[in-house]
């Protein structure tokens, strides 16, 4: 079973661009990470980074944007399918990552677990858009090659993070997975939920989920994670009316990350390790109200930032606060 007792982690994406303090900041935590540093250089933007050798894939470095080409996908996808039988082929390769080497090489041996990250299918597909600005997604075969190269792309990474430590997961980033549940999208949620369920039936290790928005939530505690990481400081007050989906969720063993500590500088400014941790009870009150234990849920938590952010004036400063939020919200909890 996986630990839980308000253990500290994150996700990925941090504004440094100091190596050093990026990994220090990310070994602080009870679960490390390797940091994904996008003001570092392009190339470590969550969606270049797990684009290379994709099919149809044009990086223009210079405007720092991704586009897709039909013509592109046509003249490599032969070279795709004969190349994807190599797991090495998926490697993050050192110009996409300054950091995945030197994260390999530290001593992990005290932590409980580690971590990796990939860009997460849907959000990839909605976001990078073909020659007539139509998200990748639409189409049917290149959504299905999507899905295939993301799975090989994380049991690469999976496989690196376990040849140094025996518990690791690779958790999908999922910042555009609620669009599929909005009128608007042309991917439907029905064909989406069964195309999703089956592609994290096929990943390695622990399947993990992290998202900022407020999806469906009663798909994602159904969708066969193991880990769910939300951010509860902006909707954990509509999370938990997901009640039985939560209590089905919890007492299988999974965990719920709780993205509790705000990272931009006007919502911290106003916040104290004692409001936070007032702010989670508050969610887990409501929880114990109807039917669950407070001891199961705390035995089945994590704690984590809201949400990455890259936009603060202060540069890393808030970012480093609200890590120090969180290890003082984990020790009250742990005291408590």
């Amino acid at each position: 079973m996986l630990p839980g007792k308000a253990l500290t982690t994150a996700m990925g994406i941090l504004p440094h661009i100091n190596l050093p303090e990026a990994q220090r900041l990310a070994l602080s935590l009870d679960i490390p990470f390797w940091p994904q540093l996008p003001h570092f250089r392009f190339r470590e933007d969550m969606y270049a980074q797990f684009s290379e050798h994709f099919p149809g894939i044009i990086i223009d470095e210079e405007k720092a944007v991704l586009h897709f080409s039909h013509e592109r996908f046509a003249q490599e996808f032969d070279e795709y399918l004969e190349a994807s039988s190599n797991p090495d082929y998926f490697a993050l390769s050192e110009e996409a990552s300054t950091a995945f080497t030197s994260f390999l090489a530290q001593d992990l041996s005290a932590y409980p677990m580690i971590h990796g990250q990939t860009i997460g299918p849907i959000s990839f597909g909605l976001k990078i858009t073909d020659e007539e600005l139509k998200p990748i997604i639409y189409n049917d075969f290149v959504r299905e090659i999507l899905y295939d190269f993301l799975v090989h792309k994380m049991s690469w990474q999976y496989d690196q993070l376990k040849r140094v430590h025996p518990n690791p997961f690779v958790w999908l980033d999922e910042p555009g997975l609620e669009m599929i549940f909005k009128s608007f999208s042309g991917y439907t949620s029905e064909l989406a939920q069964g195309e999703y369920r089956d592609f994290i039936s096929k990943l390695p290790g622990p399947k993990g989920v992290h998202l900022c928005g407020n999806p469906d939530w009663a798909f994602l505690l159904n969708s066969g994670v193991d880990i769910l990481s939300v951010d509860a400081f902006s909707w954990g007050h509509i999370f938990i009316r997901y009640i039985d989906e939560v209590k089905e969720f919890l007492r299988a063993g999974k965990i719920i990350a709780w993205g509790i500590t705000p990272t931009l500088t006007s919502e911290l400014s106003s916040e104290t390790a004692k409001t936070l941790t007032d702010r989670l009870l508050e969610l887990w009150k409501f929880l114990n109200q109807h039917g669950l234990d407070d001891a199961l849920i705390y035995d089945r938590s994590w704690l984590a930032p809201s949400r990455c952010c890259l936009i603060n004036s202060d540069g890393t400063g808030s970012i480093d606060r609200s890590y120090s939020l969180l290890r003082e919200i984990s020790e009250n909890l742990r005291t408590r």
